[in-house]
């Protein structure tokens, strides 16, 4: 059955850094795209950063520039993002998905889920 579980988030102060993770299982990455979406309370989800093991490629969105970094590692079958600077509109509950090879802007593109994490930035 294939399946994302998510790892890390959590409370942190401004300026800290944390690092979520995604584990696939059931599937590979090499095979799939995997993005980071965050939605804060009372907004929209909204894509942060995808990785596409198949193109070699990241694709980030403007919250990602320069602070957040989306990594894949085959052997481990595990997305990670790297969020340093970390700034209380940041609060959100991130989720991990996945779509077949290429990344999407659209969320719709991506068939699976990772249950979501929440990251609280607050000092």
């Amino acid at each position: 059955q294939a399946q994302l579980a998510q790892s890390g988030g959590g409370l942190v102060q401004p300026g800290e850094s944390l690092k979520l993770s995604c584990s696939l299982s059931g599937f590979t990455l090499f095979d799939y795209a995997i993005a980071w979406f965050r939605q804060a309370p009372g907004k929209e989800r909204e894509r942060v950063s995808c990785i596409s093991m198949k193109e070699g490629k990241t694709f980030d969105t403007d919250i990602a520039k320069g602070r957040f970094t989306i990594s894949g590692d085959n052997a481990r079958n595990t997305v990670y993002l790297q969020m340093n600077n970390l700034d209380p509109e940041d609060t959100a509950v991130y989720y991990c998905a996945a779509s077949p090879g290429y990344c999407h802007y659209n969320e719709g593109a991506y068939e699976l889920w990772g249950q979501g994490t929440q990251v609280t930035v607050s000092s």
